[in-house]
This record gives C-alpha cells, structure tokens and sequence, in this order.
C-alpha cells in the first residue's frame, strides 16, 4: 500500500514524464505522443517505487528489467530515464535527429537504460519471455516487467509467448496491456476486436487482473498480487485514454502519431501545471 507521501510523490513523478514527453516531441515536431502520455503513471510507479534498479549502474546484472513492446511509446520511457538519472536531461533535445542516442523506438545498443530493442510489434513479450526463463536458469530473483499494447495484441507472437509463459510457469514475469482502446488506423474494435482480453489471457494460463491505468494505487496492489504468485506469469491490463493529461490530443484517434510544435507542448505542459 502506498504512503500518502509516495502518491504524491509519484504523482508529481507521472506529471513530470508527462511534461518532458509533450516538450521532447513538440521540440522534434512529430512522433507517438497518444500511446506515450497514457503510460505515465505506469512508467512513474515502475521506476520510482516497484523495480530493482541503479541509475548509477544501469548494466547492474540482478537488476528488474523492463520491456517497452509498445516501442513507439520510447519517448515517455526516455523521458522517465533522463528523471531518474540515467543521462543528461538534455540528451531529450537529440529525440530522432542525426546520431542520436535516442531513436523514436528502444534500441538497447544506443540508450543507458535500455533493456531491449523493441517497436516491431508482438515481438516484445517473446523477448520478456526469453529474459525470464534466463534469469531462472541464472537462479536469479530478479523480476521482468513488459508493456504491450492493446492494438499490438492484435499478433499472433503475443499468443505464442503466452502460452510458453504459462507452460514454464514464469512467475517473475509480469505484463500489462496498455488498453487504451486506439491504434494507428482507428478503434481496436473496429480494427480487429480482442474480446474479452482479460478471459483471454486467463484461458492462457495467466493469472490476470484489470485496473485503472492511471489509478497508481490500484496498480500497486495488482502488482503486488501478482508478486504472490508462485507458479503463473502474471497479466495486468490497464484501462487507459490514449493522450491522457493533454487536451489538444487526449482520447483521439489521430493522436498516434501526430504532428506539433513547441507552442502547442508548452500550451499543454502549463495546462498540466
């Protein structure tokens, strides 16, 4: 259960990725702001409260992991990086542009903090997959955490991960679905309906449970739920608006990849206050 004090601060923390997010892209002039901005709270609760990790030895080798599938979403990651430390806020002016260390999707071989190279969609919770089972082998307790998207649900490999997760019950191994209901080309349910995802994923043998994204201290209790499972991985999908915090972008469609400046980041960083 989280303190009075740590909701406020982590609430201050998912502000604060937020405002560096709208800056970093408004600085560039396009990029993946909707599924970016919905994952803050997430991002500020891992980083700031629930991972095992050393901003000042990122290549710590019990450390959590965290694989961002959704990879289009690297600018909130990097954002929430830069916070804790682990390079120079000022590296956010370099998002995208020539010899950056900070491409538009993860890439593990350019970013400190990186775990994994993701953006390919569906291949991210294969990749978790792999992390897990090696840390078992390493007779490791450390936990991997992978965040996929509800559109990117919509591969196959997501299921094929699945059911390899439940078969050699990768109980450190925790996921959420970015369920914020967009994609690219418009609605989930009307692109290709996932159902009811979260019978899915119990069919699969994952221990599974549904909160509010943007609720932190619903999120730690689930999490903390699913740290008690000794034999199942673990499948949170978080119900989220896509552009939260945002006016100019929250809850549209066409806010996945979108372009804007400066001006309309910093109209939306005061809006957040």
């Amino acid at each position: 259960m989280l303190t009075s004090q740590e909701l406020q601060h982590l609430s201050d923390f998912a502000k604060e990725i937020r405002k560096k997010t709208l800056y970093t892209i408004g600085n560039l002039g396009v990029g993946h702001i909707g599924g970016a901005l919905s994952i803050a709270e997430l991002l500020a609760l891992l980083y700031a409260k629930v991972m095992r990790i050393d901003p000042s030895n990122p290549g710590w080798k019990d450390r959590d992991l965290l694989v961002l599938s959704k990879g289009h979403a690297g600018p909130a990651l990097y954002a929430t990086l830069a916070l804790k430390g682990y390079f120079p806020l000022s590296e956010l002016d370099t998002l995208n542009q020539g010899g950056t260390n900070l491409p538009s999707h993860c890439d593990r071989t350019k970013t400190v903090g990186i775990d994994m190279t993701t953006g390919s969609l569906g291949q991210g919770l294969s990749a978790a997959c792999g992390l897990a089972y090696a840390n078992r082998i390493d007779k490791k307790d450390a936990y991997v955490y992978a965040v996929i998207g509800d559109g990117e649900s919509q591969e196959g490999q997501n299921w094929e991960a699945a059911m390899f997760a439940s078969h050699y019950k990768l109980s450190h191994l925790i996921a959420f679905t970015d369920n914020n209901k967009m994609q690219i080309d418009g609605l989930t349910d009307d692109i290709m309906s996932l159902g009811d995802l979260e019978l899915k994923w119990k069919s699969f043998g994952w221990y599974t449970q549904r909160v509010d994204g943007h609720n932190l201290e619903a999120m730690e209790t689930a999490i903390e739920q699913a740290k008690n499972q000794k034999n199942l991985p673990s499948m949170i999908i978080l119900d989220t608006i896509k552009g939260k915090g945002a006016s100019f972008c929250e809850n549209k469609v066409t806010n996945h990849n979108m372009n804007f400046d400066l001006q309309i980041a910093n109209q939306a960083i005061a809006e957040l206050g």
